[in-house]
């Protein structure tokens, strides 16, 4: 089980708690659009990763991977982020971030499933309440800057509409249109870079509201450990 501190933010209401998950769900392929996902499972296949038998997948991860840490420790230097919605079930109502599905590229390439399970899950520490942006969900827009040092350079872009619906997603996970299960989250897809996948010292990530008008950040530093054979 991962706990996590984090603060729900209503339309007028902010609430800072602690949250216990059991489950943690990486759903990939998500794209709603074909040729936009067939784009994505072609610079995948760029860096050696197999095509997907069926889309969408949903790879189950151990749910103490979610970090809201403003830094994580991977091995080497070949892993980088992706920028994805998230969305968690606590308490009986759904709550929607931004994080990211961290990823071991050179893993990535011998099996999807294994590189998953090797990096921490970066996720905000704010969470909007589901059914306040519910109606217009398709207007979020999602950005992925990649920092080194004095270079940041916007490295994804573009809006929620261009994946499946957390809604669908659940009922394709679940095999019936029903909420998602207690104490899970799962993350809902993310977009093509913009230039290759590459690796980078920190990662911000952005989840914008422009109906409400507000932003969720959270940035994170990259510590790569030492290879040692």
């Amino acid at each position: 089980m991962g706990k996590l501190s984090v603060t729900f933010m209503g339309k007028d209401v902010a609430e800072e708690t602690e949250i216990s998950l059991r489950n943690l769900v990486i759903a990939g392929w998500t794209g709603r659009d074909a040729a936009a996902l067939e784009a994505h499972i072609a610079e995948l296949e760029a860096i050696g990763v197999a095509r997907p038998s069926t889309v969408p997948l949903f790879y189950r991860v151990s749910a103490s991977l979610l970090t809201t840490a403003g830094s994580i420790e991977v091995l080497g230097v070949d892993s980088s982020g992706e920028v994805e919605p998230v969305v968690v079930m606590t308490d009986g109502e759904m709550w929607v971030g931004v994080g990211s599905d961290h990823t071991d590229r050179v893993a990535e390439a011998s099996g999807v499933a294994l590189s998953k399970q090797l990096c921490p899950k970066p996720l905000s520490r704010v969470l909007w309440r589901f059914a306040d942006v519910a109606d217009h969900w398709d207007d979020l827009i999602l950005r992925c800057y990649a920092i080194d040092g004095d270079d940041r350079r916007l490295y994804q872009e573009g809006t929620t509409a261009r994946m499946r619906r957390p809604e669908a997603l659940i009922a394709l996970y679940c095999g019936a249109p029903v909420d998602l299960p207690a104490e899970t989250a799962m993350f809902c897809g993310t977009l093509p870079v913009i230039g290759e996948i590459r690796p980078a010292g920190a990662f911000a990530l952005e989840l914008e509201d422009p109906v409400i008008g507000r932003v969720i950040e959270h940035r994170y530093d990259v510590r790569p450990l030492p290879v040692v054979s």
